[in-house]
């Protein structure tokens, strides 16, 4: 019977060892957007499959892929990856409590990903761009996907009590305006891009020019005879990624926590809880502003911000913050549980040596754990668009990335344009840290 039950203990130990934590996802990323950021592409893809190995982080490392692609010049490689994600992240339920409680035996890192509600709306977002800069057969139908997803997130925010702290999340301006410039160059279907034009001033008040887009639209009026629009979208600065840190659960977080712990039997909240380890949302500092854009060697403008993604990514997780402690909160009284019920099942004496080793093992367990930093870390800072009315023809459009005082920075990259008359012309271009990283994308030859 005593060797029995040391048998149990030993290998409760190895078990609780097997499921501690590792290096945190933050970490592994780091290398990716360095090469990235320093236009090292085949780098940054090889880093990226030697981090696809782990089947966990497949999904998030393909929304990285994804912007390699682009910038590689591949707009239908990253249209592809941007799909298979999209629908993986959709056929994912999210958990009951009940369930979301079992993948707390372990570390928040072995869960599913299932992507953070402003990453799955700007996968629209970015469909819509990718497929732009190819045949641009589908880019109407993402853009209109965009605001469709916000409210299916918003819509499921709801919790037991009836509170929902998703119903002020801001809204993403990027696909209103797109299928807005997507209908107008129709010549059609004025009214359309009207609605479209008023929810980019609901949702990106301070975008400069929302009024002017809805006067056109208001008029009817698309371009001048022998015009063309050439649309030019940059993607400014560096995106938002995850921190892990060490919070206190706040009143809100605890009351979570305990329905949380309440749905899985008649377990209670201890009155006290240490610090627990959550990722949290922050933007990353960098210097570009907008992009200078010049046409036939003669400055035209500078982009303007259409959707600020690091604005976004913080509220929004700011809005969810309580429930992401309640679950650390819950993960740590899980893992003492288990500790506790083992050492009763086994029958081990608290005050022996094997029950010293297992309240060793159990304060490892929780120290060793990192919180889920998970995410699409090659995402920008922002989304900026500057709408061009130019004479049909070709042209040689320059762009020279600005910082937030107007000064100049990094070098001028060119690109020739075919525009033709009456119609849209659209341009991508990638600006992390001022360069242009890869190649100017153009959805004509």
């Amino acid at each position: 019977m005593v060797a029995a039950r040391h048998t149990w203990a030993w290998l409760a130990l190895a078990v609780l060892s097997a499921v501690s934590g590792c290096a945190t996802y933050a970490d592994r990323l780091a290398s990716v957007q360095e090469q990235f950021q320093m236009n090292q592409l085949a780098a940054a893809d090889e880093t990226l499959d030697k981090g696809m190995r782990r089947r966990g982080d497949r999904d998030v490392l393909s929304l990285d892929r994804a912007m390699l692609q682009l910038a590689e010049g591949k707009p239908k490689e990253a249209e592809q990856t941007l799909r298979d994600v999209r629908d993986r992240f959709d056929a994912l339920d999210r958990p009951a409590p009940g369930k979301k409680a079992i993948s707390m035996l372990t570390d928040a890192n072995h869960d599913v990903y299932r992507g953070e509600d402003y990453e799955q709306v700007l996968i629209r977002v970015f469909l819509s761009l990718s497929n732009l800069m190819s045949d641009g057969q589908d880019a109407g139908a993402y853009a209109l996907q965009v605001a469709d997803k916000q409210q299916q997130i918003i819509n499921a925010g709801v919790d037991e009590e009836g509170n929902n702290p998703k119903a002020a999340y801001q809204r993403v301006a990027a696909g209103a305006y797109l299928s807005g410039a997507l209908r107008e160059a129709t010549h059609s279907n004025y009214d359309d891009v009207q609605r479209s034009c008023l929810m980019v001033c609901s949702w990106q008040p301070d975008f400069p020019f929302a009024a002017q887009d809805l006067e056109r639209a208001k008029h009817g009026h698309h371009s001048a005879p022998g015009n063309g629009v050439v649309y030019v979208f940059a993607l400014v600065g560096v995106g938002p990624h995850k921190e892990e840190c060490a919070e206190i659960a706040s009143t809100v977080s605890l009351l979570i926590a305990d329905r949380i712990i309440s749905a899985l039997g008649d377990e209670t909240l201890p009155p006290t809880i240490a610090p627990v380890k959550v990722p949290k949302v922050v933007r990353t500092e960098h210097e570009v502003g907008s992009v200078g854009i010049g046409v036939d060697g003669r400055p035209i403008g500078q982009t303007a911000t259409i959707t600020d993604i690091g604005t976004m990514a913080v509220q929004q997780y700011e809005a969810i913050y309580p429930r992401v402690i309640a679950e650390a909160v819950v993960r740590r009284i899980v893992k003492k549980g288990v500790v506790y019920g083992t050492k009763k099942v086994v029958g081990v004496d608290k005050e022996s040596p094997v029950g010293l080793l297992f309240d060793l093992a159990g304060v490892a367990w929780e120290a060793t754990e990192s919180a889920d930093t998970r995410c699409w870390g090659l995402l920008p800072d922002k989304i900026q668009v500057l709408r061009l009315e130019l004479p049909a023809g070709q042209h040689t459009l320059s762009f020279q990335s600005l910082g937030y005082s107007g000064q100049l920075l990094g070098h001028r990259s060119e690109h020739t344009v075919n525009v033709e008359n009456g119609r849209n012309t659209y341009v991508l271009g990638n600006f992390p840290y001022g360069n242009l990283v890869g190649q100017v994308l153009t959805n004509t030859p």
